[in-house]
């Protein structure tokens, strides 16, 4: 019987989620090594719930170094049907105050040094990132997302923003001035570190992707703000947090249907290098993704 299966990478404080039974801590071994951290997996009713510490318990991992193959791939393993990403990020806009939440639907990647792909030697893909966020995914968590801001006191209640564009950068430095007035120009929304190649490793997974983004501060753009406080950071992630394991606990129960998503079916046709022709390195490697017997086209 057809079940969904939620994996959330964000920060550890996702887990004491409502609900959330029958805990245990998974270690997974990948091709491309172990993931961030042991991976958390529970129950909300029926559905399993997956959880990641992006950057590891204690944040031992920096951005540019996070397993993100490991990451995306131990979770397939495991059995995850879509990912939901929460994750700290700058306002590049006026209009998102620290404290906004925003469920993003564009990336650019400004990242530098990171692999962007499953399929890196010995086996070749192209796969379409056109629209790199589900979209049925995307708006399921912005009405789970509304509905828990609705239940909060006015006076206490962040704005939700429906899609913007997030520009990940390599950190773990914070931008320059110049770049965040170019990035600015260029018309995104928000600004981090993370997401990329996270996003792009979920879609030749074949994994629907959205982000629900935690607004913390203006980047160093804002003319009349402070500049990037970590310490002021990490407080306001904090008051988040609730409303975040919230969104979780109800989003698992509205999942989509996973198999309607343009994500379920990615790498239909994109395989280019025959199963045949692929190094015995690779087709190890891939096993895990394009089954025993290679691709679909092939079959």
């Amino acid at each position: 019987m057809h079940q969904e299966t939620l994996a959330v990478i964000g920060g550890s404080g996702l887990y004491d989620v409502p609900g959330l039974h029958d805990v245990e801590r998974v270690a997974v071994d990948t091709p491309y090594g172990p993931p961030s951290d042991e991976i958390v997996r529970g129950r909300i009713g029926e559905r399993t719930l997956l959880f990641l510490p992006r950057h590891g318990r204690g944040h031992r991992l920096a951005p540019h170094v996070i397993p993100y193959r490991a990451n995306v791939c131990a979770l397939k393993m495991l059995g995850a049907t879509q990912v939901v990403s929460v994750s700290a990020v700058g306002s590049m806009r006026e209009s998102i105050a620290p404290g906004d939440l925003v469920v993003v639907d564009q990336f650019i990647d400004m990242t530098k040094r990171r692999v962007s792909s499953f399929f890196d030697g010995g086996a070749t893909a192209h796969v379409s990132f056109a629209d790199p966020v589900c979209p049925q995914l995307a708006a399921s968590l912005h009405e789970t997302t509304a509905a828990v801001l609705g239940d909060l006191p006015e006076e206490r209640r962040p704005k939700l923003h429906r899609g913007g564009t997030y520009v990940c950068m390599e950190g773990p430095q914070f931008s320059t001035r110049a770049e965040s007035r170019l990035y600015r120009q260029w018309g995104v929304d928000v600004i981090g570190m993370t997401n990329l190649p996270e996003a792009k490793l979920a879609r030749e997974a074949e994994l629907p992707y959205a982000t629900l983004a935690l607004a913390t501060d203006y980047d160093c753009w804002h003319e009349s703000e402070e500049d990037v406080d970590v310490g002021a950071i990490i407080a306001l992630l904090q008051k988040m947090v609730n409303e975040a394991r919230d969104v979780v606990a109800r989003l698992v129960e509205t999942l989509p249907d996973h198999r309607q998503s343009p994500a379920a079916r990615a790498l239909d046709g994109c395989v280019m290098t025959r199963w045949d022709d692929m190094a015995i390195e690779a087709r190890n490697d891939l096993s895990w993704l394009l089954g025993p017997q290679g691709p679909r086209r092939d079959r």
